[in-house]
């Protein structure tokens, strides 16, 4: 396969710390081919910057006019640019880029050396303000560049939502356990953390990132779940090894971080203080059945299932009082037969009125989530630290970093194949993804999703899920025909390699 091209217009670092010299590492660990290109050389070891040079504007335009008919980008990252004029050159280029086809432009606004450096004086300032961000997919400053290109007395936030569809303020720099950074995107916002590494060697942090993300827009991921993979990757390259000069050592991602299970960060809707604790009861295993019917699912527990799910929808128009006389109706057959056999019965999204009815397990879908307000989001909690259990869907990278913040009972990986249950914008997940997922999730992954015959639900068994969904199956065939398939698949594991994940959305 050939590999997407990037291009990475930033500064020469003489140490090899930062600069071209980290965005190539997080290029090859992305498995992208990456063009460096020189805007500014700089006079630098591991300890600080002693001179920054410039680029000529004509010698940075050369270099992009001979890549761009031969190594054209899908992404494009900028970082220390140098100057006002190598800041042109850079939106001419943009733009005449994007006559011909999409092109994505991560801006890494390099105002500051870590050591304290100043790049950018008001000028540059204005023009990163009314000229690149304004044509930036993504633009990933930490805290402090935040708040200087924000301005005096303006939230960091505001300002860069007026001219960015995404913005990720990086927070590696700060104090805490987490290390956090605040996301915005036209996908999902929130914080993004991992625990903190205290590493010596952090040097081109900011880099890897911007570069890293630029690398995953190229390889077809969307804005949130590049995210996901820059957090993944830059934390990979921390490390406390020996470095080779006074000062801090470069950041040393390498390919494994992709299926390196510390790495998958959780996606918080509210500020962290701490790392989520797990609650879990015992896992959802085997075939789990979906229907729309209390009394099938009773009668799927009588042939066999331990997990029948309860979908039910509420009608338009339908008065309080009629629907939850229609609940009542449908989910006690279904409780009782679940009692009797010891089996687990779930019921979706109406989880406040399920509990009135004595269910203590729901499932949620991510936009029924969302979708609850802050004194909702507490009830919940508290309902779960009572007992309640919980099965979450995801669909993509930032869904599944999400389900690590709320700590499920499961997470549902789907759709595995397509399916006509539910009208949804994704693309099948494959077993290459639900195999991912069940490697990588913290807790129980079951695969959910178009399975039609007992040979899909043999493969989602082989495939690590500890639980595949049966939903219009249930209906064609007997119930000792999915229990048999499960328990083939789950003793003749898949032999997927570890990999990536492709993109869901």
């Amino acid at each position: 396969m050939t590999k997407p091209i990037i291009w990475s217009i930033a500064g020469l670092d003489s140490g090899g710390g930062a600069g071209l010299s980290a965005d190539q590492r997080a290029a090859d660990a992305m498995g992208v081919y990456l063009c460096p290109v020189a805007a500014a050389l700089t006079a630098q070891n591991s300890v600080g910057v002693e001179g920054v040079f410039p680029v000529p504007p004509e010698q940075l335009d050369a270099q992009l006019a001979a890549l761009a008919d031969d190594l054209p980008p899908a992404a494009i990252k900028t970082g220390l640019l140098g100057g006002v004029e190598q800041l042109r050159v850079v939106t001419r280029w943009v733009d005449r880029l994007r006559e011909r086809g999409p092109v994505a432009l991560v801006v890494d606004p390099v105002l500051r050396a870590s050591t304290g450096a100043s790049f950018a004086g008001d000028e540059l300032l204005r023009a990163y303000r009314d000229e690149l961000l304004p044509r930036a997919t993504v633009v990933t400053p930490n805290r402090r560049e935040a708040e200087r290109l924000a301005g005096e007395g303006c939230p960091s936030q505001q300002a860069l939502v007026l001219g960015v569809a995404t913005v990720c303020i990086t927070g590696g720099d700060d104090a805490g356990a987490l290390a956090v950074d605040w996301l915005l995107s036209p996908q999902a916002s929130g914080w993004l953390a991992l625990p903190r590494r205290e590493a010596r060697n952090n040097h081109g942090t900011g880099c890897c990132f911007a570069t890293a993300l630029a690398a995953a827009l190229a390889r077809g991921f969307v804005p949130a779940d590049a995210a996901v993979l820059a957090k993944m990757l830059t934390t990979s390259g921390l490390s406390n090894d020996a470095s080779s000069g006074a000062g801090a050592g470069p950041v040393l991602p390498t390919a494994g971080f992709i299926t390196d299970t510390r790495l998958l960060p959780a996606l918080f809707d509210t500020p962290p203080t701490a790392w989520p604790a797990g609650r879990h009861g015992p896992p959802v295993e085997g075939v789990y059945g979906i229907t729309d019917s209390g009394a099938h699912a009773a009668e799927l527990f009588d042939a066999g299932l331990a997990t029948v799910q309860l979908r039910l929808k509420r009608a338009d128009g339908e008065s309080g009082a009629a629907w939850h006389t229609r609940l009542a109706a449908e989910v006690q057959p279904a409780l009782g037969a679940a009692r009797r056999h010891g089996a687990t019965f779930i019921v979706n999204d109406h989880w406040r009125a399920a509990l009135t009815q004595g269910v203590d397990f729901v499932h949620l879908g991510q936009e029924d989530l969302l979708a609850l307000d802050a004194t909702e989001r507490a009830d919940l909690a508290q309902a779960r630290a009572r007992g309640l259990r919980l099965g979450l869907s995801s669909h993509s990278l930032w869904e599944l970093a999400r389900c690590v913040a709320w700590q499920p009972d499961y997470v549902a990986c789907g759709p595995v194949w397509p399916t006509l249950t539910k009208a949804m914008p994704w693309r099948p997940q494959g077993l290459d993804n639900l195999a991912w997922w069940a490697a990588m999730s913290p807790v129980p992954v079951v695969g959910i999703g178009g399975v039609l015959a007992p040979e899909q639900l043999i493969q989602i068994a082989a495939s690590g899920a500890s639980a595949g969904c049966v939903v219009r199956g249930l209906k064609q065939l007997p119930v000792s025909d999915w229990l048999a398939a499960w328990c083939s698949g789950a003793g003749m594991p898949l032999a997927l390699e570890a990999g990536w994940p492709h993109p869901s959305l």
